[in-house]
């Protein structure tokens, strides 16, 4: 049977049970929060549109591409992870639905366990035809959070917490001798106290766009999920994390024994942290950053900051 819903997308139903994409663009009661998700795909797909022209090579999409795609295939989900937007809870999550039983409590499972790789089955693992049939036919979805937040909670969690050596290491060192004039021997070897006006100009510098793709703490959501390539069902956001995660939930027929694990994280970056740190930013600067995550602010509704002092 085809069906053509409100927004007018074919969907063959299947005998019996709905599926969540069913579920989603032919609700059995048409609800505010199914118009809200239309909402914000039309505002992805317009800003698509709007900005191909600058890059008329439409890349093709290569396996690579395609390793934050987590796969839920008891559930024909498929959830893509944007570190630094409650990322960690997700994947718990995930790992719940795609468990068989071996876990049924998220907040469980430690931290670290839920990072491991190979706890998740990611559409990069999958054969060609298998990742389009899965990219066709599964509810596909991602959280998003204001762009400049979610990089400064990404610089107070990768360059101002000490246990985080192998990222000073590996970025810091990096940071401190590009960016510091006159740095000490020891910041050159450490790169334990990286600035975050140094991180601002080390992600604008061209060098750091030529020379090796963002780390994925602060590298863009367009760039991590290919949201122009692939066309996200869902897209939640960070503002109104839990009820849109139980609404995801909910379509994927789980939301009655499973709800999305809430605690009151106090060290959480807010706007008013974000606005202080910006502070000693130059105009400049801040413009050509803004640049950098445009397309993350213009995709997902995100209005440019009150506190930027763009040229």
């Amino acid at each position: 049977v085809m069906r053509r819903n409100p927004f007018g997308m074919d969907i063959c139903c299947r005998k019996g049970s709905r599926s969540p994409l069913q579920e989603l663009y032919n609700p059995t009661q048409l609800s505010n929060t199914a118009i809200l998700h239309q909402i914000r795909r039309d505002q992805v797909t317009d800003t698509c549109r709007a900005n191909s022209v600058s890059s008329r090579k439409r890349r093709v999409l290569t396996p690579n591409d395609l390793k934050h795609l987590v796969v839920d295939e008891d559930h024909e989900m498929i959830y893509c992870y944007v570190p630094k937007v409650a990322c960690t809870n997700w994947k718990r999550v995930m790992m719940v639905l795609t468990g068989r039983g071996k876990y049924s409590d998220p907040m469980e499972i430690p931290a670290n366990e839920a990072h491991v790789s190979s706890n998740l089955k990611t559409l990069n693992q999958y054969s060609i035809p298998e990742i389009n049939h899965r990219l066709k036919n599964y509810m596909k979805f991602l959280f998003v959070r204001e762009p400049f937040e979610r990089l400064v909670s990404a610089y107070r969690n990768k360059f101002t917490q000490k246990y985080n050596t192998s990222f000073h290491k590996r970025y810091g060192t990096k940071i401190v001798r590009r960016q510091r004039k006159n740095a000490t021997q020891e910041a050159l070897r450490k790169g334990d106290d990286v600035k975050f006006e140094e991180f601002v100009a080390y992600l604008i510098d061209p060098h750091t766009q030529r020379e090796e793709p963002f780390n994925e703490h602060w590298q863009t959501v367009y760039s991590l999920c290919h949201p122009c390539h692939i066309h996200y069902d869902l897209i939640g956001k960070y503002e109104t994390l839990e009820e849109d995660s139980n609404y995801v939930l909910q379509l994927a027929g789980v939301g009655s024994y499973l709800k999305f694990p809430t605690y009151a994280k106090s060290t959480r970056t807010t706007d008013e942290m974000t606005t202080e740190f910006f502070q000693n930013i130059s105009s400049l600067h801040q413009t050509q950053l803004y640049e950098v995550y445009k397309l993350d602010f213009l995709m997902f509704n995100y209005s440019v900051p009150s506190y930027l002092k763009l040229e």
